[in-house]
């Protein structure tokens, strides 16, 4: 039954077992694996490849859409498997691989890892590893859950190893968009007008020739962990409700809004989930991960459709989602990643933006990527892509964490991924800062007065007014602008009080 799946029968005499197939890959290759947050990544070959670490010389570099799922990043690099990593990660023991030095670590954009791979004609790809539900007539690839860099992966690589996973209904054929940009200068326009505008195939196009082989798996996604909303997700998102709400109210939106885009983690999903409570109706999705807010969405009747380039969803929504797949398969799109992240159509949609931060400074300059500002966490993902040429870029965070000791705005943030070029909206639980528009140091001024939490405010605040006196566009005072930093280092908190009596 499982040969059912493939539909091209010169590939029949392709089936290996992951072990084997994973004897194509050789120390030193450069590899390109589909997967992006969790979604539709390798879970037989590059398993096995981490495996032969223990025993053999083979050491690689991996790249996908973003982060893999189960444990491959960590068993990859805790095996020594892995030289380079990029241009995304979310796996704890690869963190402290990559901040230690024993992993190389390129975090890039989400929308441009594909213009740099066509680009760079020296950077080759050795062998792609594809996750499929199933090959077409001409043996072609229909993807699983997620789309990410796989196309030009597969363009790119010498060899390709298909992994069929049958833990996924046939049925998801049908909800690809799959589009290859030429080379640049001479891409053609991007002709998606609203989000669920196809433009392109609903396979992966390829050489049959490269199929180097054909691997079995009925191993579904690693799940998504996603808490539920607590107070303070809660709060933020009633603030960026009652913000769009007044944008509403002044006729600048309608209630429809412009297509929503949000990351991925506790804090964006429970943004969304607050969309189903709403007045907003009729809303679309130009987003790069579809959670579990997406099917509540689309549950309540708030969602008309989403077009994304992965479904990352917990098992209990999976289970839902996979279920009852035809509920579902006309209100989305996957496309690949330098489509979803794609500035031109960002831009022409007006998407409105909605990511996380680590921290963000009195002038609007944001972290999203390291903590006090050397230690990566993740990567920048796709927060950037969007962030630059969105509609509205709404960035959010805790005010304070770990029992107040640390305060998540700060006098200048520690690493910039963000400038304040690039950001419109700062909201905490405490509140919003609508920065459009205004001067530094009338962002100060909202930023302390509507997201710093009380404990930090008359810190804060002092900080300001002293470096105003200094004068300056942007006023700082050089020798205190990461003293909070060092602070939490050396005394284990970020208020002054605390510390200054020991």
């Amino acid at each position: 039954m499982k040969k059912n799946r493939i539909n091209y029968t010169a590939y029949l005499d392709r089936i290996q077992s992951p072990e084997k197939a994973s004897l194509l890959i050789k120390n030193n290759d450069v590899l390109g694996v589909s997967g992006f947050t969790k979604a539709g990544d390798s879970k037989a070959v590059l398993p096995k490849v981490a495996q032969r670490a223990l025993y053999e010389d083979v050491k690689v570099t991996v790249l996908s859409g973003a982060s893999l799922g189960y444990n491959t990043d960590a068993d990859l690099a805790k095996n020594g498997a892995l030289h380079k990593r990029m241009p995304f990660q979310a796996d704890p023991t690869l963190r402290k691989s990559i901040n230690s030095h024993e992993v190389l670590y390129v975090d890039q954009h989400l929308g441009q890892t594909a213009d740099m791979l066509q680009h760079v004609d020296t950077f080759k790809i050795d062998v792609a590893i594809i996750e499929a539900v199933s090959i077409t007539k001409d043996g072609y690839i229909i993807p699983t859950t997620s789309v990410g860099n796989s196309p030009v992966f597969a363009d790119k690589a010498e060899k390709i190893i298909i992994e069929i996973n049958t833990s996924f209904p046939e049925s998801l054929e049908g909800i690809h968009d799959i589009k290859f940009l030429k080379k640049q200068p001479h891409r053609d326009i991007i002709p998606v007008l609203h989000s669920d505008t196809k433009i392109g195939v609903p396979y992966i196009k390829i050489d049959p020739e490269k199929v180097a082989a054909i691997v079995f798996t009925e191993v579904p996604d690693s799940p998504a962990i996603i808490s539920d909303p607590d107070e303070k997700t809660t709060a933020i998102s009633n603030h960026i409700l009652q913000f769009l709400g007044k944008e509403v109210d002044e006729g600048r939106l309608t209630e429809s809004l412009l297509p929503l885009q949000a990351g991925i983690g506790k804090t964006a999903n429970a943004i969304l989930s607050g969309f189903v409570n709403s007045r907003f109706k009729d809303l679309t999705m130009y987003s790069e991960v579809l959670q579990d807010s997406t099917f509540e969405l689309f549950d309540s009747g708030k969602l008309l459709f989403a077009s994304a380039s992965s479904i990352t969803v917990t098992e209990e929504c999976s289970k839902k989602v996979f279920n009852n797949f035809e509920d579902y398969k006309d209100k989305l799109l996957l496309r690949p990643q330098n489509i979803s992240n794609a500035a031109e159509v960002i831009s022409r949609l007006g998407v409105i933006g909605i990511n996380t931060a680590i921290e963000f400074d009195i002038y609007g300059n944001v972290n999203s990527t390291h903590i006090t500002g050397t230690k990566m966490m993740n990567g920048i993902g796709g927060s950037g892509d969007f962030a630059r040429n969105g509609y509205l870029s709404i960035f959010a965070c805790p005010s304070i964490s770990k029992e107040g000791r640390i305060s998540h705005i700060v006098p200048m943030v520690s690493h910039t991924d963000h400038t304040e070029h690039d950001v419109d909206i700062l909201v905490t639980e405490q509140g919003l800062a609508d920065i459009r528009g205004i001067a530094p140091i009338e962002r100060a001024k909202v930023i302390i007065e509507n997201c710093v939490h009380p404990e930090y405010k008359e810190q804060l605040m002092n900080y300001f007014t002293e470096a105003s006196k200094l004068g300056g566009h942007t006023p700082h005072i050089l020798e205190e602008t990461l003293s909070w930093h060092t602070n939490l280092k050396t005394h284990g908190t970020m208020k002054i009080e605390e510390f200054a009596i020991h």
